[in-house]
C-alpha cells in the first residue's frame, strides 16, 4: 500500500502552494506553528518533524528552499532502496525538485506536482531525463523480475542501444512505447516463466494472477508451497505474475499462508465464507463437505475469484495433497489493487517518554503506517502531527483493559491499529496486557476469535527507567530492578517481600508509580527498608516530566528522601552502597561503579567480557 506523502508548509508565502499540491495528491498539509495561518497539523521545529516524517518511511513534499529539506534529512540517510520521497517545491510554485528517492516516486510525484501548477519539474535522474520513465520503477500491477539487470540495461540505452521489446504481453506495457527501438538491450514482456537471460536483459510480468489457497490447521508450510509451485509451473505462469495470495478470513493466522504470502513477495487477502460464497457459481468443484464447515462451498478456487475481480477465470481448478488446496484465477489485465481484505494488524509501540528525538524510527514508521490510534489521550497527543488525520480512540487512565480489548477487536476486523505507549511498551505498559488477553479464550474473558488471528507487532521504545538513567549520567552501570509501587494490582505483600529482596541484593532500584493521590505510604516504607542495607548518603534521583517542558531532575540523600517532592509523574532512582555522585561543571552527575577502579588501579586481573 503507497503512502500518502505530508506537504509542509513553512511560510506564508508558499502556504497557498501547499494546500493546492496537497489537493493535487489528496495529502495532509503540515504547517510550522506561527508562519502559516491554515493546516491539517502544526509542528514547533521544521527540522525535527521533517526527519521525524523521513524516519517514519512518510514521503515528504516541502514548500520551502532544498537546504531545509537536505539539512533535515541528511544526519539520517541510510538506504537509498528503502528511504521515502524528499520533493522540493519553490513557495511561487514555479520549480519542483526530487531531492531523494528518485526510483521510489520522487519522479513521478514530481511530474505530477508540476502538471498541478503548470510549473517545471527539475527532474536530474539520467533515465528518466532521457528515457522518459525508470526502467527499476514499472507501474503498478507490473513486476520487475530482473532488478539485477536494470542498472546495465540502462547504461545501455544511455549509451545509444536500442530495446528490443518481447513477449506475450508487449502490448499491455503501453508505458515501454517510448524507448527508442534497436538489438542492445531485450525487454520480455509476459506472464510466462523466462529462461535465465543476458545480463543487460529484462523481464516484466504482468501482474495479473491470483493464487487462491487453503489448509487444514498447521499444515507443513513446505507442503503448500510446493503445491502453489506446482499449480503455477501447471499454468504456464511466472510467480511474479502473481498480484497476491487469496484465502478465507478464517486462516488468516495460519503459518504456512502467511509464509507463502511472505515468500511470494505479494499482499494476503482475506474474505469472509459469505464473500467466498457469492463466487461459487464460477467455481469448478464445489463441495457441500467444505460448505458445511466454514459456510462456502470451496476456498482456494473462490477465493481466487474473489480476489482477482469479476472478469477473471479460472485457470488452474482446485488441486488438492494432504493438508492444502490451490487454485489461479487469471485477470484479463494487470491487477493494480486486488479484492478482498488485507490481515489485521495490532503494533503495539512505546513513544518514549515523549520527546521525538526519543521515539525510535521503527516505531514512527508503525504509527505512520497505523489507520488507527487507541491509547490514554495524553500520549497519543504527544505524538502530534505525526497523529494528524488518523482514527483515535482514547481511554482515560484506569481504562487499561477496555482499551487493549479495542485495539485487538478493530485489528481483527481487519484495520491497521497502533496501541500507544509511554515509554516502552513492554515495561509497566499495555503489551504484556494485550498478550493475556490473547491467551485467553473469549468465554474467559480473552478476545473474539478474529482478534486472536490479528498480527501483534512489539516494538521497543526508550522507557522512563533509561531516558532517567541517561540524564543522570550512568546510575544502572551495574546491576539494577525496577519495582512498581502501585499496589493496585500487585499485593502489597509482594511488593514489600520484592523491596526487601532487591535492599539486600544491593541493587540500584528504578521505582515505578512511587505515589498516587491516595496511596502515600510505600515509598516511605520503601526507603526505609533501603536505609536497612544501604548508606543514608546513597545518592538518589527524581525525574520528572522527561523529554517533555518542565523537566526536572533533582538529587537527594536516601535519607532525606520526602514523599511529598514525588508525584505520578517522577521516576525514582536509587543508587546501590556503591552509586556516587560526580561534581562537574555542569552539576552533579550519578554512576554506578562496575569494578573497573580496581582493574585501573592494578588489583584486578583483566576482566573477560
Amino acid at each position: 500500500m503507497a503512502v500518502t506523502p505530508v506537504v509542509l508548509a513553512l511560510s506564508r508565502s508558499g502556504e497557498a502552494t501547499a494546500h493546492k499540491v496537497a489537493a493535487q495528491l489528496g495529502a495532509p498539509v503540515h504547517g510550522r506553528e506561527g508562519r502559516v495561518e491554515r493546516a491539517d497539523a502544526f509542528f514547533p521545529n521544521a527540522l525535527d518533524h521533517i526527519r521525524d516524517l523521513f524516519a517514519a518511511g512518510i514521503p515528504v513534499v516541502g514548500v520551502c528552499a532544498s537546504g531545509i529539506l537536505i539539512r533535515a534529512v541528511a544526519p539520517i540517510l541510510n538506504d537509498k532502496t528503502t528511504e521515502p520521497p524528499v520533493i522540493s517545491v519553490s513557495d511561487d510554485g514555479a520549480v519542483v525538485v526530487p531531492l531523494l528517492g528518485g526510483h521510489r516516486g520522487a519522479n513521478r510525484l514530481a511530474h505530477e506536482i508540476a502538471r498541478a501548477l503548470d510549473s517545471t519539474a527539475a527532474v536530474t535522474t539520467a533515465g528518466d531525463v532521457a528515457l522518459g520513465i525508470s526502467l527499476d520503477e514499472p507501474p503498478p500491477g507490473w513486476r520487475l523480475a530482473t532488478p539485477q539487470n536494470a542498472k546495465a540495461a540502462m547504461a545501455a540505452l544511455l549509451s545509444g542501444a536500442g530495446a528490443r521489446l518481447a513477449g506475450d504481453a508487449v502490448d499491455e506495457a503501453e508505458w515501454l512505447s517510448g524507448l527508442p527501438r534497436g538489438e542492445g538491450v531485450t525487454i520480455t514482456c509476459t506472464a510466462q516463466p523466462v529462461d535465465p537471460v543476458a545480463p543487460e536483459a529484462l523481464v516484466y510480468h504482468p501482474q495479473r494472477a491470483v493464487l487462491g489457497v487453503g489448509c487444514a490447521r498447521n499444515c507443513p508450510p513446505a507442503e503448500l508451497e510446493a503445491l502453489a509451485m506446482a499449480q503455477l509451473d501447471a499454468a504456464g505462469l511466472a510467480a511474479g505474475s502473481l498480484a497476491a495470495v487469496a484465502t478465507v478470513d478464517l486462516k488468516a493466522d495460519e503459518p504456512a499462508v502467511i509464509d507463502l504470502a511472505r515468500k511470494l513477495g505479494v499482499p494476503l487477502k482475506l474474505f469472509t465464507a459469505a464473500e467466498l460464497e457469492a463466487e461459487t457459481g464460477r467455481t469448478e468443484n464445489p463441495s457441500d463437505v467444505v460448505f458445511a464447515e466454514i459456510g462456502s462451498h470451496g476456498v482456494a478456487e473462490n477465493a481466487a475469484l474473489a480476489c482477482a475481480g469479476p472478469e477473471a477465470r479460472l485457470v488452474r481448478p482446485k488441486e488438492k495433497t494432504a493438508m492444502a488446496t490451490a487454485a489461479i484465477a487469471l485477470a484479463p489485465v494487470p491487477i493494480v489493487a486486488p479484492a478482498g481484505r488485507a490481515r489485521g494488524r495490532l503494533a503495539v509501540v512505546g513513544i518514549g517518554p515523549g520527546q521525538a528525538g526519543w521515539r525510535t524510527p521503527e516505531v514512527s514508521r508503525l504509527v505512520a503506517e497505523a489507520e488507527e490510534l487507541v491509547g490514554y489521550g495524553l500520549y497519543i497527543d504527544l505524538l502530534g502531527p505525526l497523529a494528524a488525520g488518523k482514527i483515535r480512540t482514547d481511554f482515560p487512565l484506569g481504562g487499561e483493559e477496555a482499551r487493549c480489548r479495542h485495539a485487538l477487536e478493530r485489528a481483527g476486523e481487519g484495520r491497521n491499529v497502533a496501541l500507544v505507549c509511554s515509554g516502552d511498551a513492554g515495561i509497566y505498559a499495555m503489551g504484556a496486557l494485550v498478550f493475556e488477553l490473547l491467551d485467553r479464550e473469549e468465554a474467559a474473558g480473552g478476545v473474539s476469535d478474529a482478534a486472536r488471528r490479528a498480527e501483534v507487532i512489539c516494538s521497543p521504545g526508550v522507557s522512563a527507567l533509561q531516558g532517567a538513567a541517561a540524564r543522570a549520567g550512568a546510575p544502572l552501570g551495574h546491576d539494577f530492578c525496577t519495582i512498581s509501587l502501585s499496589d493496585l494490582l500487585t499485593p502489597r505483600t509482594d511488593i514489600l517481600r520484592r523491596l526487601r529482596a532487591a535492599a539486600e541484593g544491593d541493587f540500584v532500584i528504578a521505582f515505578y508509580n512511587p505515589v498516587s493521590r491516595t496511596r502515600r505510604t510505600l515509598l516511605a516504607e520503601a526507603r526505609d527498608i533501603l536505609l536497612e542495607h544501604r548508606p543514608a548518603d546513597t545518592p538518589v534521583m527524581l525525574a520528572s516530566n522527561l523529554g517533555r517542558e518542565g523537566e526536572a531532575v533533582r538529587y537527594r540523600r536516601l535519607a532525606d528522601l520526602q514523599v511529598d517532592e514525588v508525584d505520578m509523574l517522577t521516576v525514582v532512582l536509587v543508587g546501590s552502597s556503591n552509586s556516587r555522585l560526580a561534581q562537574l561543571g555542569e552539576g552533579p552527575r550519578m554512576f554506578t561503579p562496575r569494578g573497573y577502579a580496581r582493574k585501573i588501579d592494578g588489583d584486578l586481573a583483566p576482566v573477560r567480557e
